[in-house]
């Protein structure tokens, strides 16, 4: 099984997508996958102009040579047509996925064809021939803590997944991602968390799926809500008293 991530937070190694996806794609390896890890910061990906030239002039090639051409230094377009699994990896942004993520899923266009069909009810664009179906795993972290601050962002990787004719494979979320490094500090629990990312990586390679038992325990209370306010609210007035007073 080849699975293709991307890692989307501006942070990379630093942030907390990484501390999530890094245990599940060492899950996967670990099951016999062959992982690469792909930080979205790193491209040159230009938006798309929907000039429709990947549809029409030159079908399956994009007018923009940058990294997601053939040919260039990354590649990206070959590496998605060529994966079992794609991840998606990125922070919580405004209820969705980072800006850069997005510019990146735009530029798939060129792996569909411009023709029309209905499937399932829906209008939607055939896949290119010769292109493999993957599927597609969601990776998410966000500051809030509670889990229903992802729904946007799951409906519409699902969406994305249907548009692409992928299947959604499931969502790894871990809400109040930036707190766990303080709670570990005052003696919480936090290692299961990342023990159960990397169970979820091996559950997809090895079973084929994600069990729901794992992906809750990825999710978990960690804390009450109020306690994390309170510890989030001391932090923030502590750091800004220091700025107002240098």
């Amino acid at each position: 099984m080849k699975i293709l991530a991307f890692n989307s937070s501006p942070r990379k190694k630093r942030g907390m997508t990484a501390a999530i996806l890094g245990p599940f794609l060492d899950g996967a390896k670990e099951a016999g996958a062959e992982i690469e890890l792909i930080y979205v910061a790193d491209l040159d990906v230009k938006p798309c102009l929907g000039c429709f030239t990947c549809w029409l002039k030159t079908p399956g090639r994009c007018v923009h040579r940058d990294d997601m051409a053939p040919g260039s230094k990354a590649r990206v377009l070959e590496k998605v047509v060529a994966s079992d699994v794609l991840v998606l990896g990125t922070p919580l942004y405004a209820d969705g996925m980072t800006g850069t993520m997005k510019t990146m899923i735009e530029r798939f266009v060129p792996l569909v064809e411009p023709y029309f069909e209905t499937v399932d009810g829906r209008t939607r664009h055939p896949g290119r021939q010769g292109r493999h179906d993957a599927q597609v795993v969601l990776v998410s972290v966000s500051g809030f803590p509670e889990i229903e601050n992802f729904d946007v962002l799951v409906e519409h990787v699902k969406a994305i997944c249907a548009n692409l004719r992928t299947r959604f494979a499931g969502a790894v979320l871990r809400p109040g991602a930036p707190l766990i490094p303080f709670l570990k500090e005052q003696g919480v629990p936090v290692d299961d968390v990342f023990a159960a990312a990397r169970e979820a990586g091996r559950q997809l390679v090895c079973d084929g799926a994600m069990s729901p038992h794992t992906l809750a325990a990825v999710a978990r209370t960690l804390a009450p809500v109020e306690a994390i306010h309170q510890g989030a609210n001391a932090y923030f007035k502590q750091v800004l008293d220091r700025l107002a007073d240098a």
